[in-house]
Formats: C-alpha cells, sequence, structure tokens
C-alpha cells in the first residue's frame, strides 16, 4: 500500500477528547495520508471537551464515502452531538457498508450504534456506553483494541497506540466489499 494516495476522514464536533483527534490526525499525517476534518459544517471551529480549537475542512453533507479510504471517530463527548446530523451517520453507514475502515474510540462507538455497524460485530469502548454497544447489536470485548473485518474499536486515550497500529494494518490490507459479502 502506498498511504501517500490514502485518504482519511476526522470526524470532528463540539467537546471532542484532544488525545483521540489529534493523536489519529498527526499519525496518518506522518503515514502519509490526506487527512480532512469534516465536521457539521465547513470552516467551523469546534472546541474540545479542555476548549483546544479544531478547524473542520469540510461539512459531512459536501462529501461521501467515495471521498475516503478511511473513517475515524474519536470520543469525547462529540459523538452525541455528531450522531444528531444525518450526513454525519449517513457518511459512518455507507463506509462501513462498503467494506472501508471505519475506526472508533472512546464514545466514539456511539455513532456507530445509530448506523447498522455494529449488528453481530464484535466492539469495545469506553464502559460507559458498553449497554449502547450491546444494544446495537455488538458483542462487546474488553480489550485495547477489537478488529472485526473494516471496523476497529478502543476504549480510551491509553489505547491510542494500540488503536492506531490497527487501523494502518487495516488500511494497508483493506480490500472493500459490501455488508452482504461478509
Amino acid at each position: 500500500m502506498d498511504s501517500k494516495t490514502k485518504r482519511a476522514a476526522v470526524l470532528v464536533e463540539q467537546m471532542f477528547q484532544e488525545m483521540e483527534l489529534w493523536y489519529p490526525v498527526y499519525r496518518l499525517r506522518e503515514a502519509g495520508f490526506q487527512v480532512t476534518l469534516v465536521g457539521p459544517e465547513a470552516g467551523q471551529t469546534y472546541q474540545s471537551k479542555l476548549g483546544y480549537p479544531a478547524k473542520s475542512d469540510r461539512a459531512a453533507r459536501d462529501v461521501s464515502a467515495d471521498d475516503f479510504d478511511l473513517l475515524i471517530i474519536p470520543g469525547g463527548y462529540a459523538p452525541d452531538h455528531m450522531r444528531r446530523w444525518e450526513p454525519m451517520i449517513r457518511l459512518v453507514s455507507t463506509m462501513a457498508e462498503q467494506g472501508k475502515v471505519v475506526a472508533a474510540i472512546c464514545h466514539g462507538p456511539w455513532v456507530l450504534c445509530s448506523t447498522q455497524a455494529l449488528k453481530g460485530r464484535k466492539a469495545t469502548c469506553f464502559f460507559s456506553i458498553k449497554d449502547d454497544v450491546i444494544n446495537a447489536g455488538g458483542k462487546y470485548v474488553d480489550a485495547e483494541v477489537v478488529r472485526d473485518g473494516n471496523i476497529i474499536t478502543s476504549r480510551k486515550p491509553d489505547d491510542l497506540p494500540a488503536f492506531m497500529h490497527s487501523i494502518l494494518q487495516a488500511v494497508k490490507e483493506a480490500k472493500p466489499e459490501t455488508a452482504a459479502a461478509r
């Protein structure tokens, strides 16, 4: 895989967890990915839980799954806000259905709970949303990172190294598939 040709979307909304957004952004850029911050609005500045800003490059309504090879959903309280925007849910859902790598950390799986992506799949998350993952059809596993096909999940900032290692490996191996082919 020539990662220089790979395109990644990292979702952003207010109250994101700083490390869970910026660590993946910088690691992906380091690996040669073109990284786009996708929020509800283009050019909007969103504040993290501690007030650290991140400015979106594109609005979710203006992008499609075809624009990206990978999508990352950071945690914090941002996922609760992300899942209120139909274009964000549609982007996540379509990428998962196409077999593209979709990764979520901490509270990020909340967005996956608003799609069909977790049905019958192993996943992990921050412990407080474990019931949401289970109720969305996921098979909860308490591990630093869980990869089930194209879906990758982790629990908390301490898991970021394993999370990113798994993401980079999955993108390297990726062959987009449809949900029906699974």
